[in-house]
């Protein structure tokens, strides 16, 4: 795929079976087409520290949103959101043993999102997990429908965003640069796992790229590239972001109260509450 500089007149050549065929075709049309550059790489790699502080409460905060549903709580248990056969044991809750693990795999995603994205591992392992999420290549099947998979990362998006902006240290010119190179990322995962989902190029599904890994999850194909003890399984997820600490798993839940509901779950609220300055998210 050429993507050299053209003339105005003359758009630059797509092709369409490759963006079907060959992942690192699909990455390099939608890094140019998104303008991920350099500067987005640079700004990744300062500000991973941010990144890193949030993902405790990024972690809390979708799980708590997961077990509010029973098509999403209910995949804990059937391992799928197609079936809605009520499980026969109980909904599972935050503090349960399985759960636990869950969260456990999502701050090693999270964690994996603030390693180096020039390399082609960080984006085959972004491809390893819309994979796995779709019933492909798995002992245990895992099939999570797209809408969950899209929703679930805008909710990441939606807390990302709001808690970045209004942290009060950062300068806005680095505020705006981390934000937009996460989203950047973020869209591309968000278009590998609808990769396995929508039905775009099945013409080429015989041809199509496969990605050869271990089943087991932390792993690309025989290395394993997510944890490094087992101690991580017995993390409770208890943070503190500077001074300010992460919700609780142990919080009830959402107040019916229509003046509770508008309070942030910013983490960094609490750094910035003696400021006059202070960014007001959703204020009215």
């Amino acid at each position: 795929m050429d993507y050299g500089l053209k003339s105005a007149s003359e758009p630059m050549h797509v092709d369409r079976k490759l963006l079907y065929t060959s992942l690192e075709e699909r990455i390099k049309y939608l890094h140019h087409f998104l303008d991920f550059n350099s500067s987005d790489v640079e700004a990744l790699m300062t500000g991973s520290k941010y990144i890193k502080q949030l993902i405790p409460a990024v972690v809390n905060l979708v799980y708590k949103k997961l077990l509010e549903y029973d098509i999403t709580s209910r995949a804990f248990h059937t391992r799928t959101t197609v079936i809605e056969t009520e499980p026969e044991e109980d909904y599972l809750h935050e503090e349960a043993p399985q759960i636990k693990r869950r969260k456990m795999f999502l701050r090693w995603y999270l964690t994996r999102l603030c390693q180096d994205p020039t390399t082609m591992e960080f984006w085959r392992y972004l491809n390893k997990v819309g994979m796995m999420h779709s019933g492909q290549v798995r002992r245990s099947p895992l099939n999570i429908e797209y809408i969950h998979l899209g929703v679930c990362m805008a909710y990441i998006q939606d807390i990302w965003i709001e808690a970045m902006m209004s942290h009060p240290h950062l300068s806005l010119r680095r505020k705006i640069a981390l934000v937009r190179a996460v989203n950047k990322i973020l869209w591309i995962q968000n278009d590998l796992f609808a990769r396995y989902h929508v039905h775009d190029g099945d013409e080429f599904a015989d041809e199509m790229s496969e990605l050869s890994f271990d089943d087991r999850e932390g792993y690309l194909g025989d290395k394993k590239i997510l944890g490094s003890s087992s101690s991580s399984s017995v993390d409770d997820d208890r943070s503190s972001i500077s001074s300010g600490v992460a919700p609780s798993t142990h919080s009830a839940a959402p107040s019916s109260n229509p003046a509770a509901s508008k309070t942030s779950v910013c983490p960094f609220a609490e750094l910035g509450e003696r400021s006059s300055t202070e960014t007001k998210i959703w204020a009215n």
